[in-house]
């Protein structure tokens, strides 16, 4: 890494892992004016300041999918750097949710065996938990 590279801000966020009663895994397709957009991704957001990693990860998926968390279990950590900026992306399980999840930000969302997910483009951040879901799956 360049001393350019380390001066880039590093954004933290939460990611949630959301899985029906079919073992299908919720995903959203990014907006073309987002970063990566176009790509799909499990749906989270940026940690605010004073924020907890569950707090953050809470909100933003009452906030983007309609669903109120209830047990969360962590899964995995990604650090990843683009050209433009540094992610830590802090991954949890949704284990346990309340109300109907949909996408509430306009983006196209599917439920998708974690056996397919590997069929859709994710940013490179979230290869690493691509791999992670499907080496679960493999495990079993």
């Amino acid at each position: 890494m360049s001393e350019a590279d380390s001066q880039l801000p590093t954004v933290h966020v939460a990611v949630g892992v959301i899985e029906n009663d079919n073992g299908e895994i919720f995903i959203a397709q990014r907006l073309p004016e987002q970063h990566q957009g176009g790509k799909w991704e499990f749906p989270g957001g940026k940690v605010e300041p004073g924020e907890s990693v569950q707090q953050a990860l809470a909100r933003e998926l009452k906030e983007e999918c309609n669903i109120e968390v209830e047990d969360c279990a962590p899964l995995t950590v990604v650090e990843h750097q683009y050209q433009d900026k540094r992610v830590l992306l802090d991954v949890w399980w949704v284990l346990k949710y309340r109300g109907e999840a949909k996408q509430l930000e306009g983006q196209q969302w599917l439920w998708v065996d974690i056996a397919q997910l590997d069929a859709f483009q994710f940013p490179d951040a979230n290869q690493p938990i691509v791999e992670r879901l499907v080496d679960t799956l493999n495990s079993y």
